[in-house]
């Protein structure tokens, strides 16, 4: 991930945690700039419809939706588990 602040990159091993900051810079990494649901054109700045509203969009967060920014996880792990959800529902 490149941090939106300072444009460096962020070699990313774990989950972003609420106190992680960047090492070049020192900026908040789980905020809602850092986020790939973060749009400044959508409804509250965020694509995520189900997401809270966040005031301060620099600042760290407890968002639940929070995936860094230019990661694909989110999207494969959400396939999947609306897959689970189906089959489970519809279990024979």
């Amino acid at each position: 991930m490149n941090c939106v602040f300072c444009r460096e990159k962020i070699n990313l091993e774990d989950k972003v945690g609420r106190n992680d900051t960047c090492p070049n810079c020192g900026r908040d990494l789980r905020c809602c700039k850092q986020c790939k649901f973060h749009d400044s054109h959508a409804y509250n700045e965020c694509r995520e419809v189900l997401a809270e509203r966040i005031v301060d969009k620099e600042r760290a967060n407890f968002c639940e939706y929070f995936l860094p920014r230019g990661s694909h996880k989110g999207n494969v792990d959400r396939a999947k588990d609306a897959k689970k959800a189906l089959e489970a529902l519809f279990k024979k």
